[in-house]
């Protein structure tokens, strides 16, 4: 697969099958993680697969809870402003968003396979996240699709304890990642223009060039 075309196309798929995914394509993901950077060689990291049925009936209910509570809480202003003005450009896309995030929960026992990382002595994140990233690219060069999520984080506790991660052990849980075979299309994921976000040489001031459009494929 060409690099851009994974680039482009690597976005949250959260429809996916049931089928289960091979180890051969496993092995793939998590032998791209570790070769992603780590400060210092350091390699700091460790990712634990999750496929048990069992496993998956605790984690489920932790998860729902987790993503009430986080609607609950920082989401509520725009939740609120969805529920008073649902017609309003804002209020459409955050529906979006939230019946997205809504179907993982709904469905998160279905997803074939979860993938956790956890890092030590790393509170940016420098190096697990691009692991991570890596991961989520081979998982599209293979066809799965993946959805990073850190929800659970509301319910870290517990989450920790079905995981059989040890309370003192230091290891912080940075994310889980779905995957599965989607049920839709690749594409590439609207974003606003880069000249919007993007800044030449002081904040705010200007690129220096447009990008209207994305310029892959």
């Amino acid at each position: 697969m060409d690099v851009y075309e994974a680039l482009y196309t690597t976005r949250a798929m959260r429809r996916v099958r049931k089928d289960p995914i091979p180890e051969a394509v496993q092995a793939k993901i998590l032998d791209a993680a570790i070769r992603a950077p780590t400060g210092g060689n350091a390699q700091g990291w460790r990712f634990m697969l999750v496929d048990d049925d069992a496993m998956k009936a605790k984690l489920g209910p932790l998860y729902r809870s987790a993503l009430t509570q986080l609607f609950d809480t920082l989401y509520k202003p725009q939740a609120d402003a969805a529920a008073a003005n649902p017609k309003t450009e804002e209020s459409i896309a955050f529906q979006k968003m939230y019946r997205s995030a809504k179907h993982l929960a709904d469905y998160f026992e279905d997803y074939p396979l979860l993938f956790f990382a956890f890092d030590q002595v790393d509170p940016t994140g420098s190096s697990i996240y691009p692991a991570i990233w890596n991961a989520m690219l081979a998982a599209r060069a293979e066809g799965v699709g993946s959805a990073l999520t850190s929800v659970l984080l509301f319910r870290l506790n517990e989450a920790l304890e079905v995981l059989g991660v040890p309370a003192d052990s230091g290891w912080r849980m940075a994310c889980c990642v779905t995957l599965g075979y989607p049920k839709g299309r690749w594409g590439v994921a609207p974003r606003r223009p880069v000249d919007e976000v993007a800044y030449r040489n002081g904040w705010e001031q200007p690129l220096g060039m447009k990008i209207p459009k994305p310029l892959w494929p």
